[in-house]
């Protein structure tokens, strides 16, 4: 649904199958942000892991946001070098909560609320679904550097009701969907810099303008701007990298502010006229593997594994996950008919080879009868009591040691990590002999969720410092 679009007079106008070519590489990148965590395996509305869902670019309302701390606008803020005759084009990409009911059916025609309702293939429960929305808007370079453009939007409050069937076409429930009205706004400016090159400072900001309140999160949602992030397009010129800067580029890059979000290039071929402005900080260029066959809606994951894992679940699981959502549905199909040759792909890819010049000899201290990859497999290694030497001191887990990232890291999340105090968790190797220290930031309000699921951040020696003990 496009919520509002506004196009420039005189401006040199693209038909929207040519805006939507101009943007279809970074929507396939664009797509896994948006639905990044929207349910996650076992794909069960009852999982722990569904119960506290959409962590990533919410735009609450303004009420909310001024009683949690979280964001109601995000701001891109980048550099780009238009042609005189350019035109931008941009679009808001975000989920709108709808949120599910399920109604079992009455003696008379009435209904009443229920907590699940068993199908034959299904079990269906509450749950909020997202709807896929986008705002667009066009402007040319005249029209932005002359005071800039403003899209207010609003989405209309909504109810459906949908009947429930059973295998013989009797009717013995309903499922009722409510979306709550949406208000926000887009503001687009640019400003052109001293220097010897023509060069514009973007600014764009997305905010949740809408009235709603609520006492929980949870209640918040339905009036929230979900996932939201922002893509951006020229007709005619470039965007600067703000990742990888030219080095005459580099101290105007420093003073853009981006909050909530993070511009990278996302053109196709490697072309620099299209940006993807994402909550999720992502590399120039972002791409889906090729040998993914479908979304699972956990892009951090192994799709291998989803897959195997998803294909193990029993019937009943399968039954309650189909009930959950549609796209949960789609994920047991997939991973119920994926061909052989299909998973066979996802177990690896080369993408590049090197020289290998020798190695030391391993010693063989694999126990009997263990697959090499088990982690009993080698007794000489111990994650929670291995340490190693950094700086002439031990370090291992329980150590406190300072981030100290870049020396073959270019991710752009190492900015934000350079200089943190951290934790080691475990003291890592892997299987061709590299050394990984598992570790959890200071200040993270998720690290002991992190550390129950065993998710971790993952350093080599080099890259951190032991810290002072106090």
């Amino acid at each position: 649904m496009t919520a509002g679009a506004a196009q420039a007079a005189g401006a040199t106008a693209e038909t929207s199958a040519e805006q939507a070519e101009r943007f279809d590489t970074a929507r396939k990148a664009a797509d896994a942000v948006l639905f990044e965590g929207y349910v996650l395996y076992p794909y069960r509305a009852s999982s722990a892991k569904n119960r506290m869902r959409w962590q990533f670019g919410v735009l609450v309302p303004p009420a909310w946001a001024a009683a949690s701390g979280e964001p109601a606008a995000q701001r891109t803020q980048l550099l780009m070098e238009p042609r005189a005759d350019a035109v931008l084009h941009a679009e808001v990409r975000f989920l709108h909560a709808q949120r599910r009911t399920v109604h079992r059916a009455l003696p008379g025609g009435s209904y009443e609320p229920v907590e699940e309702l068993e199908l034959p293939d299904r079990v269906l429960v509450p749950w909020d679904e997202g709807i896929e929305e986008r705002v667009e808007l066009s402007a040319t370079i005249e029209e932005l550097t002359e005071g800039g453009v403003t899209l207010p939007f609003t989405l209309p409050a909504a109810e459906t009701t949908e009947p429930v069937e059973d295998a013989g076409g009797a009717r013995v429930g309903a499922v009722v969907r409510r979306r709550e009205a949406l208000e926000g706004v887009v503001r687009i400016t640019a400003e052109e810099l001293p220097g010897p090159y023509r060069v514009l400072r973007l600014t764009a900001v997305v905010e949740n303008t809408g009235a709603g309140t609520a006492a929980r999160r949870e209640d918040a949602l339905p009036y929230s701007l979900v996932s939201a992030h922002l893509m951006l397009g020229l007709t005619a010129g470039t965007f600067v990298s703000m990742t990888d800067p030219p080095q005459w580029a580099r101290g105007a890059v420093a003073e853009c502010r981006n909050e909530h979000t993070w511009p990278v290039l996302a053109g196709d071929d490697g072309a620099a006229d299209v940006v993807l402005s994402s909550p999720i900080i992502l590399e120039d260029h972002p791409r889906i593997a090729p040998e993914s066959a479908g979304a699972m809606y956990d892009a951090t994951e192994i799709d291998e594994i989803l897959a195997l894992r998803t294909a193990a679940l029993t019937d009943e699981e399968k039954r309650h996950a189909r009930g959950t959502d549609d796209r949960a549905a789609a994920v047991i199909d997939l991973a119920e008919t994926m061909p052989p040759e299909v998973m066979e792909r996802l177990h690896g890819a080369v993408r590049a080879l090197r020289e290998v010049t020798g190695q030391d000899p391993v010693p063989d201290v694999t126990a009997p009868d263990t697959p090499w990859w088990d982690p009993g497999a080698d007794a000489s290694v111990d994650p929670a009591r291995d340490r190693v030497v950094i700086e002439g001191r031990s370090v291992g887990a329980g150590s406190r040691v300072v981030l100290r990232p870049g020396k073959r890291r270019t991710d752009a999340q190492d900015l934000f990590l350079h200089g943190r105090g951290a934790l080691v968790e475990a003291v890592l190797h892997d299987v061709d002999g590299g050394v990984h220290l598992a570790v959890t930031v200071d200040g993270d309000p998720g690290a002991e969720l992190r550390r129950l699921q065993g998710r971790f951040l993952y350093f080599q020696p080099d890259e951190l410092a032991p810290a002072e003990e106090a």
